[in-house]
């Protein structure tokens, strides 16, 4: 059994896919596997079991970028292609079953649309793969002898950053209630992510960096060790829920209806206003402190 998987080039789209891959190595384990993403996110898949291959699909001028993935894929056979870009390159493909999602963005969950794509109902939480080495290394950057609080601060639109100046805030308000805790900050590579994490990291000083510098699979391992994901809608903030730890999402002028993370214990608040059109500055720091500590009480007995 071979299976072509195409999937997002965002963080947050592919994390959310993931759910879809998972259940179809449950229901054809021992399959080989190759994705097609892009390059942000390529490595999100490296510890898929059955992985043959990890195809990163770099955007070029007049959509050539389509006809490179064609010719990567075009000499196999292959049993079963899902293509969740909506594309026609699997139709151009020897396969058995293609499963292709068409469309644009509408309204909806996400993680729906893509399950509806294979007939999958309920639709399957998204996961994630991480391996031996992934989780040595992240328990040695985050302690287990204390609850570890995440904070995201970043996201990849700056409409879409809560004001970092209400993490001082938000951390006062949950090291009361839990003052064993200690925040751990995440953030993704280069200057943007960096220069968004760094008021909170000076903010506060016993926070440990964790960001810029480690891989996907890293990261959610890292994650993974954590006892609650604060930050906004983001890849990061998906990732997290993928985990299964406690997360809750922030949300401005983005859609938590359609963008909510999706996990176990996953919850969001948003700004007041109009959805897809609030500031996220109106959204308050009491209010996220208050949603974050309920989440925290509901999920295990406080510390």
């Amino acid at each position: 059994m071979r299976i072509l998987f195409i999937t997002a080039t965002r963080l947050g789209d592919a994390v959310l896919s993931t759910g879809v891959l998972a259940a179809l190595l449950q229901r054809w384990p021992g399959a080989r596997v190759t994705v097609a993403c892009g390059p942000v996110a390529a490595g999100l898949f490296a510890n898929v079991p059955g992985l043959e291959r990890v195809i990163t699909m770099t955007k070029r001028r007049h959509d050539l970028h389509w006809f490179d993935l064609w010719k990567a894929c075009v000499p196999h056979k292959w049993d079963i292609t899902v293509d969740l870009r909506g594309s026609a390159v699997t139709l151009l493909l020897h396969s058995g079953t293609r499963h292709i999602m068409r469309g644009g963005r509408r309204p909806g969950r996400r993680t729906e649309h893509l399950a509806n794509a294979l007939g999958l109902n309920p639709a399957p939480l998204p996961t994630v793969w991480l391996s031996p080495a992934d989780n040595a290394m992240a328990a040695s950057i985050i302690p287990s002898d204390q609850p570890i609080v995440a904070l995201g601060p970043t996201a990849n639109w700056l409409g879409k950053v809560w004001p970092t100046q209400n993490y001082l805030p938000l951390w006062q308000d949950l090291s009361t209630a839990y003052p064993t805790a200690r925040p751990a900050i995440f953030y993704g590579p280069g200057e943007q992510e960096a220069a968004l994490a760094r008021p909170v990291l000076a903010a506060l000083p016993n926070a440990i960096d964790a960001g810029g510098r480690f891989s996907l699979t890293q990261t959610a391992a890292m994650l993974a060790r954590c006892r609650l994901y604060v930050g906004n809608d983001s890849g990061l903030m998906h990732l997290a829920a993928a985990t299964g730890i406690p997360t809750l999402g922030l949300f401005g002028p983005s859609r938590a209806s359609e963008y909510a993370p999706a996990g176990p214990l996953s919850r969001w608040v948003a700004a007041p206003g109009a959805e897809g059109e609030a500031p996220i500055a109106g959204l308050h720091a009491d209010t996220v402190a208050h949603t974050a500590l309920t989440l925290l009480e509901q999920t295990e007995p406080r510390t």
